[in-house]
């Protein structure tokens, strides 16, 4: 489940599922990123499953498993397809069944779901390609659902990690943004998710849904969870640590703590006729 960073991170230059080496760098380090990154609000996960006609449930871009452990803990049956082994082989450990294979390249093999799901994972699928793939597999009324964590950085920090990432890492595939409505930095990519399913046909209108929470973090839970970032998990090792030192830096400025505030966005549809 990779992350877009929100404004005043780094942001994918073109279609982020282009950037292969990217998209699959994350098990790199599958245990950090399974213990790093922040879950998902129970309040989606119900309601993902209430608009669902049944429990049997595909995880795109399962990653180590987090949101399928989730969606298991709800009452369902999940299958995840993961394209990097590493991250797959992590959430077999934790007793989620996952295929290894891009979702575009999938084989279902017949088999239906109730829904679809992706874990900040369905910016690295072919957002048309996927939404096909999606309408194939799912019974009607089944409900295509794709969701992300949206974070405003304190300002702070946002400074610390543009300048020492411009410095360290001036050849990567992801650009800076200022400050400003996190949001509204993320909602092209809400945009071009709902376009592809529009394109495909085969659903209802799609609806963009939002749950608001926050989260408290210590110098050392940040950058526990940072390396996990799609912009740094590349990087060699004297690089990464040059990143983690500055932005370490201006987290101790500010006490060696902060709390930020999330918005987990879902863009979601229902299965209706033929695609």
């Amino acid at each position: 489940m990779p992350t877009i960073p929100s404004a005043g991170a780094p942001l994918p230059e073109n279609d982020p599922h282009r950037h292969r080496r990217v998209a699959e760098s994350f098990g790199s380090d599958a245990e950090r990123y399974d213990r790093a990154r922040p879950r998902y609000p129970d309040a989606m996960v119900d309601r993902i499953v209430a608009a669902s006609p049944g429990p049997v449930v595909l995880d795109v871009g399962c990653g180590t498993g987090i949101a399928a452990r989730q969606f298991r803990a709800a009452g369902c049956e999940v299958l995840g397809v993961e394209p990097d082994a590493r991250m797959a082989d992590f959430a077999r450990r934790g007793g989620i069944e996952v295929e290894v294979a891009t979702f575009e390249d999938w084989d279902a093999a017949g088999r239906m779901f109730d829904a679809v799901v992706a874990g900040t994972a369905w910016h690295w699928v072919d957002p048309v390609a996927g939404a096909a793939k999606a309408a194939r597999v799912l019974r009607p009324g089944g409900r295509l659902a794709a969701f992300w964590h949206v974070f405003q950085l304190p300002a702070g920090v946002v400074e610390a990690f543009t300048a020492v990432y411009r410095r360290v890492v001036p050849d990567s595939p992801f650009l800076f943004q200022g400050a400003g409505n996190a949001m509204e930095g993320y909602q092209a990519l809400f945009t071009k998710a709902a376009d592809g399913i529009r394109e495909v046909g085969g659903f209802g209108d799609p609806e963009q849904w939002r749950f608001d929470w926050e989260c408290s973090y210590t110098r050392e839970a940040w950058l526990d969870q940072l390396p996990t970032s799609g912009a740094l998990t590349w990087l060699p090792p004297d690089r990464l640590a040059e990143v983690l030192e500055g932005v370490g830096d201006a987290v101790d400025a500010m006490g060696g703590a902060f709390t930020m505030p999330y918005t987990t966005a879902v863009v979601t549809a229902a299965r209706t006729g033929a695609a």
